[in-house]
């Protein structure tokens, strides 16, 4: 079995890149890049049939960009994870010591003393 989706369309064996969908309620037909998973109420079209896809009389049909590149990290992006990196690998600064009084011995056991503050 191939894990690699087809068009949806009869007797059509092309690769599906991109998914249709219908918006009854606004009478639309979106035409968008391939969905990640293969639902039951969408329609995975091959390239020659979604620039073929027609919609019925009255309806829209709204086309989705099928570019998949995705922009990659703004320079805001890149300074803020910088800094990030930066702010992990500072020491963290010693923790304050307790202050300092008179002890006093409470109980002994062998060698080990109970001593308060």
């Amino acid at each position: 079995m191939s894990l690699a989706r087809r068009c949806s369309r009869t007797a059509c064996s092309r690769p599906a890149v991109a998914t249709l969908t219908y918006v009854y309620a606004d009478q639309t037909a979106v035409l968008g890049p391939l969905a990640t998973y293969a639902e039951p109420h969408a329609y995975d079209l091959c390239a020659l049939h979604s620039e073929r896809l027609s919609a019925p009389r009255g309806w829209e049909v709204l086309r989705l960009s099928l570019e998949q590149s995705a922009p990659g990290p703004s320079e805001d992006d890149l300074l803020a994870l910088a800094d990030a990196v930066r702010e992990a690998a500072r020491p963290a600064p010693p923790p304050p010591e307790p202050p300092r009084g008179p002890a006093r011995e409470v109980a002994r056991r062998g060698h080990l003393r109970v001593l308060t503050d």
